[in-house]
């Protein structure tokens, strides 16, 4: 074998070696200091599928929050310890995959019966999971955009579960959501003179009002009404592969799980509303919505905050922020998690 074909052939094995490195690198979730901490990310076998599981916090005895992540299939394990850094020395914070999402996407797994009351069945197991393993009689649940549809059937379901249900960038009536999603950025993309977002919004106008399509995401972040005092924390290919808690895998099995479940289950929500199908919550509830949140709308959020009958409910309005207020004003937002949760025991 000559020189050049040996320098071939070891570059060949050099590129499959490496590229199989990156595509089943080990993860995990870094280590936290603490008096009685917890850093764990772990697959468990939950209501007949492995769920992906990460919690974290510095202390044990302190109040456990079960945070929810958006999409549909939108995971945040590869940046949530980023942006919960502060909640974590106060609460330990459960984040897991949903089923056919993330690191929970299982490539020969049948899919065809997702909905959105399996994910909430999901759900309720992985909080008889965690209140078992952490020793917590409740929890404090947490949903974000698309979640806090599940959260808030779940919360209406199992209310003795949860401490609380906390929703963020809360879905409501999803058609009308869209419906001023859409007035806001027509209005900005004439202020702003762009013709090509002007002309593109006008033709999706009809099945936007009819309630078969969504005002495009990428216009509603380039406006502002995704996130305003940071960039929009969606994590890139690489950005998912090069983290901690995914590989290059993890990747492909987020991008594959986002485009199933957001098929199936955004139709759901537009044809089940919340508004029809919950009119009061026995928990206490708590909506907090940026009022430039044009991903879940603030206004329809209120709307339905206000014909859902509680005992202790407060819609809490972040002036400055978009749909991630807990991450835009994460100080503000620890500060009133602690007040609120303070005496949980």
């Amino acid at each position: 074998m000559n020189k050049m074909k040996k320098t071939g052939l070891w570059l060949s094995v050099t590129t499959l070696t490496l590229s199989l490195a990156v595509l089943y690198f080990p993860t995990w979730t870094p280590k936290i200091k603490g008096t009685n901490p917890i850093h764990v990310l772990e697959q468990v076998e939950i209501n007949g599928t492995g769920h992906e599981i990460m919690i974290r916090g510095q202390d044990l005895d302190n109040p456990v929050i079960l945070y929810l992540h958006g999409g549909p299939g939108a995971s945040e394990l590869p940046y949530a310890k980023k942006y919960q850094d502060l909640l974590e020395s106060k609460f330990t914070i459960v984040n897991y995959d949903q089923r056919a999402s993330g690191k929970s996407y299982h490539f020969f797994e049948d899919y065809s019966n997702l909905s959105a009351d399996l994910l909430v069945e999901d759900l309720l197991a992985v909080t008889d999971y965690i209140t078992q393993r952490l020793g917590k009689k409740k929890v404090i649940l947490m949903g974000h955009s698309y979640e806090t549809y599940i959260g808030t059937l779940a919360a209406h379901r199992a209310p003795d579960k949860y401490e609380a249900y906390i929703g963020i960038g809360q879905m409501a009536d999803t058609q009308q959501s869209e419906m001023d999603g859409w007035n806001y950025v027509m209005e900005q993309a004439q202020l702003d003179e762009n013709d090509e977002d002007v002309n593109q919004l006008k033709q999706i106008y009809e099945p936007i009002k009819q309630g078969q399509a969504f005002t495009p995401r990428d216009i509603v972040k380039r406006y502002g009404g995704a996130s305003r005092l940071m960039d929009s924390p969606d994590t890139s290919f690489l950005g998912i592969t090069f983290s901690h808690e995914y590989n290059m895998l993890d990747a492909i099995r987020y991008n594959k799980g986002i485009i199933y479940s957001q098929e199936i289950l955004i139709s759901e929500a537009m044809s089940r509303p919340l508004p029809s199908l919950i009119t009061k919550l026995d928990l206490p509830f708590y909506f907090v919505m940026g009022d430039y949140d044009f991903m879940t709308s603030s206004h329809t959020a209120k709307v339905f905050f206000d014909q859902i009958e509680g005992n202790q409910k407060e819609f809490i309005a972040y002036k400055n922020s978009a749909h991630y207020p807990h991450y835009e004003e994460k100080q503000r937002f620890f500060d009133w998690m602690v007040d609120t949760f303070k005496q949980t025991p």
